[in-house]
């Protein structure tokens, strides 16, 4: 699952790191944000805050590795998903 993420990058259907995320929830734009489960505390903070303050779903289920691997960077530590069929594609 966590190639389809590289498949968004290439649609431009995401968005990388905790300021852009941050601005895309804030925005209505973030559809999904997959947080990495070993972020930091103040990081994981601010995004499930955000998240759930405007009612954005967050996973953890991947860690900063894969996050970064999937999408060709490195210290990756949370994405947002920008579209609601990538967003149902990651949920089934």
């Amino acid at each position: 699952m966590p190639n389809r993420l590289g498949l968004a990058k290439k649609a431009s259907k995401l968005t990388v790191g905790t300021d852009q995320v941050i601005k895309a929830i804030q925005s209505g734009k973030a559809k999904l944000v997959f947080l990495a489960s070993d972020a930091a505390f103040n990081t994981t903070k601010k995004i499930t805050d955000k998240c759930h303050f405007y009612q954005v779903e967050v996973l953890t289920m991947f860690d900063s590795n894969t996050l970064s691997k999937a999408i060709g960077k490195s210290n990756i530590k949370c994405v947002a998903i920008l579209d609601e069929g990538f967003r149902d594609m990651f949920k089934k």
